[in-house]
């Protein structure tokens, strides 16, 4: 890295970032410089070529000349091919930074997975807090080339880790933190956009018991594939085909033995097995690595758990993966000598050999991928978010303590941060305010940062300490007309949800905008005391807002233990406006008529 890099680095990740990117910029138009001169080359040097045979043919003379200009194209095609590569290389790195760029600009929805496979209706805060999708904070973290990537990131933002795990896990982040060679490396291995392998099925198929049991199988095939070759070459030497014929029709019976039910064993193998250059590749790429951290260190040396590097072992099984796709070869097919020469079975034999040696371990080597890169990309999160905090852990009682947090979607300029203590005596907050006055948004900062905390990853709060929490959300419960599931409905199984969290043995964090929206003033005042009341008493804590000020009496029934929070509106100019502070007490205020006002749907 040169010193102008080493600066950018230290200054800002925007910095770093525009100085790679027109580094690798550079470098390519001098690859592309140099394509196009070896294009011409290649040119000039074939009708040299050609000039030099049509002499040749005429006169007889310059084969000498003429072995070295095609000796010289040669050599030009190799050179042009690494410069081909290296373009292809340096594009991939010049998208890299792009995307990288993109999010730090706030451009970035819609530029990565989003890991729709994992939302899960039913779960507890996953669409609520916008986990994944387009706009998600997968999408924000995912820069992943493998599927075990994304699902063990999609499991760390599912399920809260233990503290410790936590802990272990910022540790682990904060070393990789700087390495912005080592993220792109990362993610740009490989040729394909992403990889197609299926970590399931690859480890599923592994496990598996062996299908072949027997060590003379495969020797008695070679032998008899030896002899195929032996008598065929009597019969062409000779021209005495009864050796053949007997030996074709043996062959031909005992292949037809050994692949009985195997085709679906292939198919499996196969499918398993896709995108393994690029996983051997990613392999490599976390062998070479130097880690300090403890828990980086852990992952590697399990890379090395069989005594070999794990990289030579995958590749191992993609070179006998190669050779049995050959069997669709034309030379196989049109004259069936697959049959006779037991190809595929001799193929499979070598991966059943493999399973029975490596099969085991084969899941252990993906989750460590998965985790390495998980931990890859919270680093790459933050330090792309210098300013965001690393969150302190409470092991001793139920606690969020936020200071100047806010949402880690809203652009650092245009934030409005807020503090909020929860725990030590409070346990809800009821929060009143206007339409379009920052209520949700902060809400749902409060539930992003705690699922970003508990995944390892920094906070957009100055100064965040929490203890393990579970997090329950009523934001964004939909209807379902497939289902015949009102949203009021909706509404209160998620309710009855969350209340079934509170029984457990990790606190709640519950997280409630417009509750009971769907019913009655009276029913949606009492509903609610009911709600929050066993809720708090089973020692959940969290917030509750609301545009029905009845509501915000709740607090005065619940000695000490609630307390009414609110945002506000104000005229600027005649025009409405918000400040998004969170203030004490119940908002005096209200916006609704005068919104509908302003667009004409309703006279003055």
């Amino acid at each position: 890295m040169d010193e102008t890099l080493e600066r950018a680095n230290i200054e800002s990740p925007l910095a770093t970032y525009v100085a790679l990117l027109q580094q690798h910029r550079d470098g390519l138009a001098i690859q592309q410089k140099q394509d196009k001169y070896l294009v011409y080359g290649k040119v000039a040097l074939g009708l040299l070529a050609v000039s030099i045979l049509v002499w040749y043919v005429h006169e007889l003379h310059g084969v000498g000349m003429l072995l070295v200009s095609v000796s010289a194209i040669m050599v030009l095609a190799v050179v042009h091919q690494k410069v081909l590569r290296q373009i292809h290389e340096t594009e991939k790195v010049i998208a890299y930074y792009e995307r990288a760029l993109a999010r730090l600009q706030g451009r970035w929805p819609g530029t990565a997975q989003g890991g729709e496979r994992f939302l899960d209706p039913m779960h507890p805060y996953a669409r609520d807090l916008d986990l994944f999708g387009r706009g998600s904070i997968f999408e924000l973290l995912c820069t992943f080339r493998t599927r075990a990537g994304e699902e063990t990131l999609a499991s760390w933002l599912l399920e809260p880790a233990q503290i410790n795990e936590i802990r272990a896990r910022q540790t682990a982040a904060q070393e990789l933190m700087p390495r912005t060679d080592f993220r792109e490396r990362l993610f740009t291995a490989g040729d394909k956009a992403r990889l197609g392998l299926r970590p399931d099925l690859l480890a599923n198929w592994g496990e598996q018991q062996p299908l072949f049991r027997s060590r003379w199988l495969p020797l008695i095939a070679a032998v008899l594939a030896a002899l195929w070759v032996a008598s065929l070459s009597y019969g062409l030497l000779r021209s005495s085909y009864a050796p053949l014929l007997l030996i074709s029709v043996i062959n031909h019976l005992v292949n037809r033995r050994i692949m009985k039910g195997l085709d679906e064993s292939v198919e499996t193998v196969e499918a398993a097995t896709k995108g393994l250059d690029l996983l051997v590749e990613i392999l490599r790429i976390l062998e070479q690595e130097k880690f300090n951290a403890p828990r980086l260190a852990q992952l590697q040396s399990t890379l090395q758990g069989s005594g070999l590097a794990s990289s030579a072992v995958v590749r191992k099984l993609g070179r006998i993966v190669y050779y049995l796709e050959q069997r669709r070869n034309a030379i196989f097919s049109w004259f069936g000598l697959d049959g006779f020469l037991f190809y595929t079975a001799q193929c499979m034999f070598k991966a059943e050999s493999w399973r029975s040696r490596y099969g085991p371990i084969i899941r252990s080597w993906l989750n460590t991928v998965g985790e390495l890169e998980a931990l890859a990309a919270l680093s790459g999160y933050a330090f792309e978010h210098p300013d965001d905090s690393w969150p302190e852990f409470s092991d001793e009682y139920p606690l969020f303590e936020a200071e100047s947090l806010a949402h880690p979607f809203l652009p650092e300029t245009n934030a409005v941060r807020n503090d909020l203590k929860l725990g030590e005596g409070l346990q809800l907050v009821v929060l009143s305010g206007p339409n379009m006055s920052g209520k949700s948004t902060f809400v749902r900062g409060i539930g992003v940062n705690a699922v970003l905390a508990q995944c390892g990853a920094p906070v957009r709060a100055k100064r965040l300490r929490m203890s393990r929490l579970a997090v329950g959300a009523s934001i964004c419960v939909l209807d379902s007309l497939q289902g015949g599931v009102s949203r009021f409905y909706a509404e209160i199984k998620r309710l009855k949800m969350i209340s079934d969290m509170a029984q457990g043995a990790t606190p709640v964090l519950f997280l409630l905008d417009e509750l009971l929206s769907g019913t009655n003033s009276h029913d949606r005042l009492e509903g609610t005391k009911l709600i929050v009341d066993a809720l708090v008493q089973r020692g959940a804590f969290g917030l509750v807002t609301t545009h029905d000020l009845a509501l915000a009496r709740i607090p005065e029934s619940m000695n000490g233990r609630a307390r009414n929070y609110h945002f506000e509106d104000h005229f600027e100019n005649g025009q409405l406006a918000f400040d998004f502070k969170l203030k004490t007490g119940v908002v005096q205020t209200s916006n609704a008529l005068k919104l509908m006002q302003s667009i004409g749907l309703v006279s003055e």
